[in-house]
């Protein structure tokens, strides 16, 4: 299953992000699909292929909550943020 995904990239303390496409169980620097952009949060500055962001959500691709919080924070499609440190934890059944 394809996910849209942050990448970081740079240095430690200097992240950057790139927006790829992605399969979802990959590692965080692994291989990629398509590259649809990226993200300077120390500048507050990104370039976005919205063309190439909507084609892969209609391709079937999922976006993870914090790419899905900056899609809409960028006004790529409406909806609403995704709690993302707030979620509770899952309950592990214990078996006895």
């Amino acid at each position: 299953m394809l996910a849209i995904k942050l990448r970081p990239t740079g240095k430690k303390h200097q992240r950057h992000f790139r927006l790829v496409v992605a399969e979802k169980k990959s590692k965080l620097g692994g291989a990629y699909v398509e590259d649809l952009g990226w993200l300077n949060p120390h500048e507050n500055t990104f370039e976005l292929k919205k063309e190439k962001v909507l084609l892969w959500l209609g391709r079937g691709a999922k976006p993870t909550p914090t790419a899905h919080n900056f899609l809409v924070k960028k006004g790529v499609f409406k909806g609403e943020k995704i709690s993302v440190h707030g979620r509770p934890k899952e309950t592990a059944e214990k078996v006895g």
